[in-house]
């Protein structure tokens, strides 16, 4: 394996597989399958998910909603998506935790560094869910934060597109794929990686961002084995 601990970002939308809304049972079935792939190679495996596919906090506010409110909606939907991929996860053989920013007591722990470190090191895995628990906050800002707080080797986001392009592919038929890209670059281009707080988190620690498409069966293995698949931000 080419790391010995990773933080899989996967996003809320990813999970709809061809619905227009909520969680596609045969979508998490496949991520279940990759992931447990993956961990049997003895990979270290945190998970942030986020909520796109059943509340977006964004979206509400534009609509009139108070945005802290309407963030927190959305911290409990990613919540809803960790319990999902946690069902999968086990229904595989595989172990898991699920710890969340906000206390909940009768479905997960609470957030607490030491704890995830060792569930992850006695080769448990582990899912973030209600991203860093304050609003104002994406779950891309909290994949990066965790990933930093656990010491990671790297944040492999996972997304409907197999990589970074100078525009959006499914747009754009003339956009073409970045191999690998500074974060410098990112910035001058101004292309969408994740949003600004979440990516300067990760340039700061020097934390690298592998973009590749998820819902291709074998991506994580192959990108897990070493092989280039997707785009590296570095």
């Amino acid at each position: 394996m080419k790391y010995k601990r990773i933080l899989l970002k996967l996003s809320g939308e990813a999970l709809m597989g061809e619905q227009n809304y909520g969680i596609d049972i045969n979508r998490v079935a496949q991520y279940a399958n990759d992931i447990k792939e993956i961990h049997s190679q003895g990979l270290e495996i945190a998970i942030v998910i986020g909520g796109g596919n059943i509340y977006r906090g964004l979206s509400a506010e534009k609509a009139g909603m108070d945005r802290v409110q309407a963030d927190y909606m959305g911290m409990l939907a990613t919540v809803i998506n960790s319990m999902a991929l946690q069902d999968a996860l086990e229904k595989v053989g595989l172990k898991t935790r699920l710890l969340t920013a906000i206390k909940m007591e009768q479905i997960c722990e609470p957030f607490i560094r030491r704890r995830a470190v060792r569930h992850l090191e006695k080769g448990r895995i582990v899912i973030f869910g209600a991203g860093t628990g304050n609003p104002y906050f994406t779950t891309d800002t909290a994949a990066s934060l965790r990933a930093i707080e656990i010491n990671a080797d790297a944040v492999l986001k996972g997304t409907r597109v197999d990589g970074i392009y100078t525009a959006d592919p499914e747009k754009d038929p003339t956009a073409t794929k970045f191999e690998h890209i500074s974060f410098n670059e990112v910035y001058q281009k101004g292309l969408n990686v994740m949003d600004m707080t979440a990516f300067t988190l990760c340039q700061e620690n020097n934390l690298p961002i592998i973009v590749f498409d998820m819902n291709k069966p074998g991506n994580l293995r192959k990108l897990a084995d070493g092989e280039h698949i997707g785009t590296v931000v570095s």
